[in-house]
């Protein structure tokens, strides 16, 4: 059984930084991706940040140049390094895994994701 598991959400100041993790038990795919996505009050779950099992990666425009998702095989975890935060940010970030590899056409095509975190609150205050 696939479970993901998120950590590292808080409270910070706008210009702060968090690192959130996501810890994968039972996920054995060789060729698929892992994805963090975020939804903020009163909107709708958007895709943030995409890591294939090689390695590629794909980000939102909101987040380009701030944000940056690695993975550790060895550890079964991917985490999202999160710099100059703003309060724009500010909302529950959930991590995702496929069971198949997909092409960044659609990396944050919700459907095609098959297992889900609880969350992690991440608040910014201006």
């Amino acid at each position: 059984q696939v479970q993901l598991v998120e950590s590292g959400g808080g409270s910070v100041q706008a210009g702060g930084s968090l690192r959130l993790s996501c810890a994968a038990s039972g996920y054995t795919y060789s060729r698929s991706r892992i994805g963090w996505f975020r939804q903020a009050p009163g909107k709708e779950r958007e895709g943030v940040a995409v890591i294939y099992t090689g390695g590629g990666t794909y980000y939102s425009d909101s987040v380009k140049g701030r944000f940056t998702i690695s993975q550790d095989n060895a550890k079964n975890t991917v985490y999202l390094q999160m710099n100059s935060l703003a309060p724009e940010d500010t909302a529950m970030y959930y991590c995702a895994a496929a069971r198949a590899w997909r092409s960044s056409d659609y990396a944050f095509h919700q459907v095609y994701y098959n297992y889900w975190g609880q969350g992690t609150q991440v608040t910014v205050s201006s």
